[in-house]
């Protein structure tokens, strides 16, 4: 694996001790991963178009905090980070992956499941994964074992996404296998040429459930075009109408197999990303269309793991992570008129930008924990990353983080508890180039970034860059870069330091496989 040269590490390493924080029995922990969900999209986060009563109460029992980023404006990097503990723009191999993409997490590598393992917790991967599966020098074969995985780097089981629901191949893969797939109808998977005799949406439009755009005019599956071409596999293909129950219903009993010892979970949902085609019992459930509805499904599906938790009687000692992959996005490729009824709802709230963006709506989420016996409810307005759980629930269950494989998490286990108002003195945010937020200073460094809620409209920034004061003006509307020049130098001065790799070693397991971007950056 390459070799990590961050300046400042040793430095940030031993800013925050965990002496501060008492670390009493462990926790069971449970991570629920929203997808595409904004800062405003929770009624606990301001929203008025949409309740949300479980998230809701989530936040009444727990901590909500208000400046929580996750570290990348789309999916696959935030995932690799909030598992690794690095930064995502460490590792040339990061982007947004295809279908086919061999694994991205090196097996054998320090991650949080990994971590939690040698800490006794039996591990699960639930929901959408988009870390890639295989091995990069070799063809995946999706009809036999599907490996190296979630099982190769830390995990004890799995039932996942390969990648998204608008990408091939549209099935789950349970540990090594594609669950409930025919051997007598083989899945073929492909990302340059449709199959002959099979459906694309780009030759039927008519024949589909809803209008798609650009890259997702590809295989047509349950009346939906995706981005890629699949084959055979039929008995295996999910209904997108119920992928959420699916997956819940995978939660709680997981849950209920493991409630005598130990256990992390991370669910990872689908909600509310496109193609989204909510469960009939929810559709109507808003004015927002199938995206509020989905907003509400990801709630119901919330709900059914803390009913979980409530009639097994583990609530009290179980620590409830809820926080989102990235910000939101109205149009993504598929005409469910999201932009139309969307009215005066606001997905990333008082925020600027969305997914795909540098702004603050494109990486601060909502972030809310809840563990009644050691967490007091309230408000929190630490800074702190998805980066950063790694070493803190190392720290929470008596584990040293791995320095070297977790570059850029820090221990910010009493931020995290709220035994200390104090969390990240700076955190980086990505999308395609890096910014640095410093206590109220947001810098943005020179280049193109996008701009406007949820519009791909692309904006030249230039040098030296632009400067936000978050406490006056959070949704980022005056530069004030000109004001405070020593402020910008310092910034990006820092910014630079902490970018700075070593690129003489190895390159990562991944790495040197060539990126297949999607055909429109959809995540």
């Amino acid at each position: 694996m390459k070799t990590i040269l961050l300046l400042s590490l040793a430095a940030l390493a031993c800013v925050h001790p965990v002496s501060a924080a008492t670390t009493p029995s462990r926790p069971n922990i449970l991570l629920i991963y929203a997808d595409d969900i904004g800062y405003g999209d929770l009624s606990c986060y301001g929203a008025t178009k949409v309740k949300t009563p479980n998230c809701d109460r989530l936040a009444a029992e727990g901590l909500r905090f208000t400046s929580a980023y996750c570290s990348s404006a789309t999916c696959s990097p935030s995932r690799y980070s909030i598992l690794t503990g690095e930064y995502a723009f460490r590792n040339q191999a990061v982007h947004i992956l295809p279908g086919d993409a061999p694994l991205i997490i090196q097996p054998g590598r320090a991650t949080l499941p990994a971590t939690l393992k040698q800490a006794g917790y039996t591990t699960a991967a639930i929901g959408k994964w988009h870390l890639g599966l295989g091995d990069k020098d070799r063809k995946l074969n999706w009809n036999g074992e599907i490996k190296p995985g979630p099982l190769e780097v830390g995990f004890d089981y799995c039932f996942v996404i390969p990648a998204t629901p608008d990408r091939v191949p549209c099935v789950y893969v349970q540990n090594h296998r594609v669950f409930n797939l025919d051997p007598a109808d083989p899945l073929q998977v492909s990302y340059k040429k449709p199959f002959p005799g099979e459906p694309i949406g780009q030759n039927e439009p008519d024949s589909l459930k809803m209008g798609a755009t650009g890259g997702h005019l590809g295989a047509i599956i349950n009346g939906v075009s995706r981005i890629g071409f699949q084959t055979g596999g039929k008995s295996a293909e999910w209904k997108d109408e119920e992928m959420e129950t699916v997956l819940a219903q995978q939660a709680v009993s997981f849950i209920e197999t493991n409630r005598d010892k130990p256990f992390f979970l991370y669910y990872a949902s689908h909600d509310i990303h496109v193609p989204r085609l909510p469960n009939a019992r929810f559709v109507g459930k808003t004015t927002m269309g199938p995206r509020g509805d989905e907003i509400v499904e990801f709630d119901w599906a919330t709900g059914q793991i803390l009913d979980t938790l409530d009639r097994l009687k583990l609530a009290g000692n179980t620590l409830v992570i809820l926080s989102s992959d990235n910000g939101p996005v109205l149009h993504d490729g598929y005409e469910d008129g999201a932009v139309e009824k969307a009215g005066n709802h606001r997905p990333a709230g008082v925020l600027r930008g969305g997914k795909y963006s540098l702004f603050e709506g494109g990486t601060c989420v909502p972030f809310i924990v809840r563990w009644p016996k050691e967490i007091k409810p309230g408000v929190s307005d630490a800074i702190i990353s998805q980066v950063d759980l790694p070493a803190t629930l190392a720290a929470l269950t008596g584990q040293k983080s791995d320095l070297a494989a977790m570059p850029d998490s820090l221990n910010l286990l009493p931020a995290l508890l709220g035994q200390s108002p104090h969390g990240r003195d700076e955190v980086v945010e990505y999308a395609h180039q890096t910014a640095l937020r410093q206590g109220k200073w947001k810098y943005i460094m020179p280049g193109s970034t996008g701009d406007g809620p949820f519009s791909k409209k692309r904006i030249n920034i230039s040098a030296p860059g632009a400067l936000y004061d978050l406490a006056s003006d959070p949704g980022e509307k005056h530069d004030v870069a000109a004001a405070h020049p020593e402020i910008v130098k310092e910034l990006s001065a820092k910014l630079a330091r902490i970018q700075k790799v070593d690129l003489s070693g190895p390159e990562p397991a991944a790495a040197s496989r060539s990126k297949k971007d999607s055909p429109e950056p959809s995540e």
